[in-house]
């Protein structure tokens, strides 16, 4: 079960592992998208259809337990699937069902867990198998595997590794489980954080934070939502930025803007701005943003 990027390795991983057997992959229905709203299959269903796999997309599964049951599964595994499974699921196949989980549980519980790590300006992060309960991200751990967070990650770089390091850790894993050589560790409640949901909303700059807070949260965002501020009333996306060894001119002033970049100063520090995009402009590096839209010292960001 598995709907979003995160869980094509996995459903990779075990399709193409001789002793196992997908039977059927279950994936959201195919969404619209797009200013003509053109309805578009998930990641997921896409990677099964490339491997010839039997897909189901039921509007909410709990309404549809009847084609799990004639399944009759031996192991469920859920990856980025989107909805919450129901005790009767939960208890149908004879192994369980295990989740592949973007984080070190109990940290970052919920639906970002790759976003709040770099938000956070956390050191390392990883993933985790669990054992399935009827809560979200509570379910007792059978392993983990950590991974350094780097100067130079973001969300996408951070998701595709991770999605790779879920896989490989889910493989490891499952003979052991199934074998019953693995006592699960449940979760201590009391260290457990929760990912909310990231929105669009969230990528608006506040120039008065630091500038290493401004600076995780590009990475964080990147891809989506983004980071932007505005330039005389319009939308400008800050696209890679970085913090500046630059004395600080004040929240949201331009100290610098030549062909190193854009140095903005920031409530602590100031960040500096190498490739960025007016609204409905293409991307440019900051020297060329800067020959068309020239920013004097002094000019201050919205």
């Amino acid at each position: 079960m598995g709907t979003a990027d995160f869980a094509c390795p996995t459903l990779a991983a075990l399709n193409d592992t001789p002793r196992i057997e997908v039977v059927a992959v279950i994936t959201q229905p195919d969404r619209p998208k797009g200013r003509q709203l053109i309805l578009h299959p998930s990641p997921v269903k896409l990677e099964a259809e490339s491997h010839h796999l039997r897909v189901h997309q039921p509007e909410r599964l709990r309404n549809d337990i009847s084609f799990l049951e004639q399944l009759a599964p031996g192991l469920i595994v859920v990856a980025a699937y989107g909805q919450i499974l129901p005790q009767a699921i939960l208890d149908l196949p004879s192994h369980g069902c295990l989740n592949v989980h973007g984080s070190l549980l109990p940290a970052y519980r919920g639906a970002a867990p790759i976003q709040r790590a770099i938000l956070d300006g956390q050191a390392a992060t990883g993933v985790t198998i669990m054992q399935m309960d009827a809560g979200l991200d509570t379910g007792a751990i059978l392993s983990k595997a950590a991974t350094p967070i780097g100067p130079t990650d973001n969300a996408q770089t951070l998701h595709d590794r991770l999605a790779k390091l879920g896989a490989e850790l889910l493989l490891k894993t499952i003979p052991h489980h199934v074998a019953g050589e693995i006592a699960a560790k449940p979760q201590d409640d009391t260290l457990a954080t929760h990912a909310a949901k990231i929105t669009r909303d969230m990528g608006r700059i506040d120039w008065s934070q630091p500038a290493t807070q401004l600076w995780n949260r590009a990475r964080a965002f990147t891809p989506w939502p983004g980071v932007f501020t505005r330039l005389d009333g319009k939308l400008l996306k800050l696209l890679e930025v970085e913090p500046a060894d630059a004395d600080c001119p004040g929240p949201g002033v331009v100290g610098q803007a030549d062909a190193d970049g854009i140095v903005v100063g920031c409530g602590n520090g100031a960040l500096r701005i190498t490739q960025l995009q007016k609204e409905g402009a293409k991307r440019l590096a900051a020297a060329e943003f800067l020959a068309g839209t020239p920013l004097p010292v002094g000019t201050q960001r919205g």
